[in-house]
Order: C-alpha cells, then structure tokens, then sequence
C-alpha cells in the first residue's frame, strides 16, 4: 500500500465516522423533540432536567474532543512544518509564492485549531 492508498483510506475511515457521528445527531435531535411530551403531560420541569442534562453531557463530550485532538495536532505541528516535501515551496499556480500546496493545508490545519481553541475555551 503507498502514501496515497493510505491516506484514501484514512480519509474513508474518517467519513464512515462523521456519518455515524451524523446518525447520533439525528437520534438525539429526535430524542429531544419527545421531551416537548413531558410538558405536555405536566411534567415541564422533566424535560427542563432532561435538556439541560442532555446539552450539558453533549457539551462536556464535544469539548473534551475536540481539545484532545487540538492538543494532539497542535503537538505535532513542529514536525508537521519540517515534513514540506522539497521543490513545493514555489508551486506555480497554487497561489501566492511560497504558498504551495503544501502551505496551504498547513495554513488551513492551523485556521481548524484556533477555531477549535476558541469554540474549547
């Protein structure tokens, strides 16, 4: 298997997960138009807790991912930055000079972790 059969096939791996992660989503949004039930039934202070307590967990679970993998990623940018392949620092008609493709994925990994940083903290 060579570089581009790997990387296919991590990014495979990671689109089965996002649908996944796209199926619980849906579950929970269902879930949570139920709990509208609870109120109808009299019991508002039932889907109040339940709310509340279902954002709550989602929140912690998301916030605690998403630092992990800021904190994995921003670990390895030094190395990252040192794996440009040499003879892409000027690639023509990517974009401004120096500015290759190379740099532009770097650039945009680094745009993810500050956007993850801000939605963390």
């Amino acid at each position: 298997m060579n570089d581009s059969d790997d990387a296919r096939e991590a990014r495979l791996a990671i689109a089965r997960h996002l649908a996944e992660l796209h199926k619980l989503h849906l579950a929970l949004a269902a879930d949570s138009r139920r709990l509208k039930t609870l109120s109808a039934d009299g019991h508002g202070l039932a889907e109040i807790e339940i709310a509340a307590e279902m954002l709550e967990q989602y929140m912690a679970a998301t916030g605690a991912f998403l630092e992990n993998m800021r904190g994995r990623f921003e670990a390895r940018l030094p190395m990252l930055r040192r794996a440009e392949p040499r003879g892409t620092e000027l690639a023509p008609g990517q974009g401004a000079a120096g500015h290759g493709p190379f740099w532009y994925a770097f650039s945009r990994l680094c745009a993810a972790l500050r956007h993850a940083e801000r939605r963390v903290g």
